[in-house]
């Protein structure tokens, strides 16, 4: 039986997510199997697992971070907005189609057992179970159906960290103010506060945490640091969102669609010293970047109407024209084409006008394409002749089918990932055009060969010296984990934490 602790904000962004996944890296260091845990998540960057299940990427991060591999029980309800008002809801890693608000509330409740079932065999397989909570416990309008905070604390017996995110302000009032609101029995689950994100001296908040302490109760576990860590966040909240100004010497621009998803697809040129990502939603904005990349959203016909109306298709095709390369993947890819036909209503669109940089038409499907894949680069003509025989792998998440005209021709050769040579034929993916190109495949550049391919045919292009060498982004993510465990570690107070994990701090 594994031991649960649970991390709960007094707000969303309130920093759970990492905390959450520094929790599970310092058990491992400590040679305790953790998993994290996550009932409910909302968001639109997701993953495949091994065996072709759908699960949100923030409990992807936290078990990298735990060391194991993820796996969709740690995320058993996946809600992917579809709208302002719906979402596709995602069970145990399968869609159970789109839902609004007010059906999905019928029907949440009922879905605690497989909650439970997917928590019971996580608790048979490890040691601690880190848990993360959604929003804030004290949405009081919401807390008969709470399936995700203090309700699932109590279902399953787990002690309670409640976060609060200093740098936005008002820590003492968000903690007080968090605790106050809950119930008796539910204030007595938190067994400690964190202060979250701080910035400066930590002995100024002495008078504060003395006084925050006597009001609530409850003993202040940790101030935290605004810790200077590059790992995925959540997607709605994300601050590397809002770039848009920096430039370095090789610009790379993402399109910021509403529904943008997955734009964790470029977090690897992030971590390139001569490389800046920007993410944009303004013509204004746009500039000109050495590549455009138009990547994945949740709702490509929708997406594509707002990207024609906000002026930023024409401008994507002047520079386009120009010279600038485009990289389009997942909706991006689709988007790229001459046409989108949603004949079964996934969408509601009925056919929409593509941006004809692609000789290729979509057809969407009611039945999702999920699998993890492997791959190479097929030797390429243009541009991306810098890809040529390099790996292309990932996974695909996509309801809609792409076919190709003649004489387009395709950018990747892939087969699904683990299984048998014999048992799995080769399939096309993608297609390119000089200087425009596009495939199905999530994470295509996390390889660092990869990526650096392409870095290295942009400095070519512009007459820059130096080579990118390829690194190594799983490398890079774990030293990560560790720098987020050492800054917790170093300003928490661990006695504590294991005392309340063996339920010895009362």
């Amino acid at each position: 039986m594994a031991r649960p602790i649970m991390i709960q904000g007094t707000m969303s962004g309130a920093g759970k997510t990492l905390l959450a996944a520094g929790l599970c890296r310092i058990f491992r260091q400590d040679g305790l199997r953790a998993a994290p845990f996550k009932s409910q998540n909302m968001a639109l960057n997701s993953y495949i697992t091994r065996d072709g299940l759908e699960m949100g990427r923030a409990q992807v991060m936290q078990a990298e971070a735990a060391g194991i591999e993820p796996a969709a029980d740690m995320n058993p309800i996946l809600l992917k907005p579809t709208s302002e008002m719906g979402s596709q809801v995602i069970v145990h890693g399968i869609s159970r189609g789109v839902m609004s608000a007010r059906e999905y509330f019928s029907i949440k409740k009922k879905l605690v057992p497989e909650i439970l079932e997917a928590y019971a065999r996580l608790d048979n397989a490890y040691d601690v179970i880190v848990i993360e909570g959604a929003g804030s416990p004290a949405e009081i309008n919401l807390k008969q159906d709470d399936i995700v905070n203090m309700g699932l604390a109590e279902l399953v017996d787990a002690p309670v960290l409640l976060a609060g995110d200093i740098d936005r302000g008002g820590v003492f009032a968000q903690l007080y103010g968090t605790v106050k609101l809950l119930e008796e029995k539910e204030q007595r689950r938190i067994r400690g506060l964190i202060i979250n994100k701080f910035r400066g001296d930590p002995a100024l908040l002495g008078s504060g945490i003395e006084m925050l302490e006597d009001l609530t109760g409850k003993k202040v576990a940790g101030v935290i640091p605004y810790l200077p860590v590059h790992l995925e966040d959540e997607d709605s909240l994300s601050d590397r969102l809002e770039r848009h100004a920096e430039r370095k010497a090789v610009d790379l621009a993402v399109i910021r669609f509403p529904r943008i998803s997955n734009y964790t697809d470029f977090n690897i040129f992030e971590t390139m010293e001569d490389v800046s990502v920007r993410y944009v939603s303004s013509p204004s904005h746009l500039d000109r970047p050495d590549l455009l990349f138009l990547p994945g959203t949740k709702n490509t016909s929708a997406d594509m109407e707002w990207f024609r109306e906000s002026g930023l298709e024409s401008a994507v095709l002047r520079l386009h024209a120009s010279g600038i390369p485009v990289f389009g993947i997942c909706g991006g890819y689709q988007m790229m084409g001459e046409q989108i036909t949603d004949l079964t209503g996934e969408e509601g669109c009925g056919t929409v006008r593509g941006m004809g940089l692609l000789k290729t038409k979509t057809v969407f499907e009611k039945e999702k394409v999920r699998a993890r894949v492997t791959g190479t680069f097929e030797p390429v003509n243009g541009f991306f002749s810098a890809l040529s025989g390099h790996p292309a792998e990932g996974y695909e998440i996509h309801m809609g089918r792409t076919v190709t005209e003649s004489p387009a021709e395709p950018l990747c050769l892939l087969r699904d990932a683990g299984q048998k040579d014999a048992e799995n034929r080769t399939r096309a993916d993608g297609v390119f055009e000089d200087h425009a190109a596009g495939c199905y495949v999530h994470g295509v550049f996390d390889r660092g060969e990869t990526a650096a391919a392409l870095v290295n045919a942009l400095k070519k292009k512009k007459g820059l010296a130096g080579e990118e060498r390829p690194g190594d982004y799983r490398a890079y993510k774990e030293k990560q984990y560790d720098i987020l465990a050492d800054g917790i570690r170093n300003h928490m107070d661990m006695d504590l934490i294991y005392r309340i994990l063996e339920r010895k701090d009362i």
